[in-house]
Formats: structure tokens, sequence, C-alpha cells
């Protein structure tokens, strides 16, 4: 990747999430030196800081389908807003948080491209589809429906994020990783379109086929790729940090290999990494990962 404008954007939110300390994962990302290592590829990095976000402790959750689903939204139009701004000027970067916050970074992507008649790809990385809905989640936290939402999936005022919906097509879109999947919303998969490759696609086909493909997706038509990689779509050994671990996921290698060929197709215009939780995790290793996983995806090479 040639020398970019780079903005580092942190969204301490959990509210979305079942398990508290995700709010801690942009200081996380901050301790593990991210903007000092994005620097040395070259780019011009600038950290905006973190958005305000209410605390649990101030809120009552409301619907029990939709917990605090006011305060989400709070914080995504803002964060849309201001990716929306970002965008096409400079590489953003958002720091997470809980996944919902995706909501905000690709609604303010699809905003800021609709104008100009153009879609966007997403490449989605997690142990989860992130697929539910109010009517199929079974615990009505909002971190397991921003991809639904993403793709049109979901309750209005959060489907409409961006002002028009999908925010993103399943044609254009891949989910890599997942082995965790809720039984009701695997309807939502299917009926979304989206290119959703497991953990057996990657053991039966290697991480190289399964990116190939998941990059031709998120590439047709597009006028770049958004890439989400929650860190629990990592295996426990590399990741301990994350408040939903799942067994069997994305290796070391495997990642990186992934991160190298999306920085390989130049279309890359930004991304997110959230769910680190550095009171679950060992010396902020998962953050360190993470840090490690975006130098790769901004184009950091080993020859």
């Amino acid at each position: 990747m040639s020398p970019h404008k780079v903005t580092l954007i942190g969204v301490p939110l959990d509210l979305g999430a079942g398990r508290r300390g995700v709010d801690m994962g942009p200081s996380a990302f901050r301790v593990a030196e991210i903007a000092e290592r994005i620097r040395r590829l070259g780019h011009d990095v600038h950290d905006v800081g973190d958005l305000p976000v209410k605390i649990q402790e101030t809120q009552g959750p409301g619907d029990p389908r939709l917990k605090y689903l006011n305060e989400i939204l709070e914080v995504c139009t803002a964060l849309r807003d201001r990716v929306d701004e970002l965008v096409g000027e400079s590489v953003p970067i958002v720091l997470g948080g809980d996944h919902s916050v995706a909501m905000g970074t690709i609604a303010g992507l699809a905003r800021h491209f609709h104008r100009k008649k153009q879609k966007i790809g997403l490449v989605w990385f997690d142990a989860h589809a992130d697929a539910n809905t109010a009517e199929t989640s079974p615990s009505g936290n909002i971190h397991g429906m921003p991809l639904a939402v993403a793709l049109g999936l979901g309750t209005p005022s959060l489907v409409n994020l961006a002002g028009h919906s999908p925010m993103v097509d399943g044609a254009r879109a891949a989910l890599v990783g997942i082995r965790d999947v809720d039984v009701p919303e695997r309807t939502n998969v299917k009926a979304s379109g989206i290119g959703a490759f497991t953990m057996r696609d990657i053991d039966e086909r290697g991480m190289r086929a399964v990116m190939e493909e998941a990059i031709k997706r998120a590439s047709a038509g597009t006028v770049g790729i958004h890439v989400s990689f929650d860190m629990d779509g990592m295996d426990p050994d590399f990741a301990p940090g994350v408040g939903t671990p799942v067994p069997g996921g994305i290796s070391y290698r495997e990642a990186h290999l992934a991160m190298e060929m999306l920085s390989d197709t130049g279309k890359v215009i930004s991304a997110e990494f959230v769910e680190t939780n550095p009171v679950l995790d060992h010396r902020n290793g998962t953050a360190m990962l993470g840090v490690e996983l975006l130098c790769s995806l901004l184009g950091k090479k080993i020859l």
C-alpha cells in the first residue's frame, strides 16, 4: 500500500455486549503503540481520540430484545458522521468497543459513496455471524446484530442509519471464520445473500482459496473494501482477550495471510478492530496482535 493518511477513531462502547470490558479496547490498542507502528510503514497517522459514550451504570437497558438501543444508535450516528467526513481524504480505522460500532462505520461509508452512486464491499471476520435481529436474538445484545443491519435486516432505526438500505449488498460481502451461529439466525445469513465461509471451509480449502473468493465478492463493482475484524474470529490461543471466545478459530498465520491478501488488492478503504477485552487478556497480547494484523492490512511485508 502506498503512503496514506490514516485516521484512528476510538469508540469505547460496550453497551451492545453482554460482558463488560471491551470499552477499554481503544486504550489497549494505543498502549500497543498502534500509531507509531503504522507510521513506521510510511503512513501519516492522526488519532482523533474517542467518541463520547454513555456508560451502563447511568442508563437503563430499555427493550430487552434491543438492549440500550437509543444509546447505541446515538454513538453509531456520531461515528457515521465522522467516517463520512473522513473517507476519501483518509483511511478511517475504528477501534472498538463491541461490534455494534460497525453499524456506524459502515453507515458512514455507505452514505458517503451512495452520494457518488458507488457501492462498497465488505469482508467481515468473526467467530459469530452477528446476523440476529430482535426476533431471533436469544440475548437482545445488539453486538450480535450489526451484520444483519448492514445487510438490510433488523429494526428500522438501525437499518436506515445510512439513509438507504441495505448499506452493503450481500453479493458484495463475505463473512469469514464463523463457527458459532445461533440456529434462528442461520435463516438471516442465507436470506442476506452474503458469502459465508465457516472454519470448515478454511480447514478444507485453506485461507488462500477462501480469501480469493471473499475478495472477488467484495471487489465486484465496488469502489473499495471495508474490513471488519472481530478479534474473537481468532483462535483463543492467539487472542484470549475477547468477551465471547470460541475454540477452533483462525490461526496467527491464517489471519496475517488474509490481511496481506486484502492489502495486495489496493482496495482497502477502511477497517475496524473490535471486541478486544483487556480484562480477560494476558499482558495486552490480543491488542498487540490486532495492531500486527492492522499493519499487514496497511501494507507491511515480510520482504
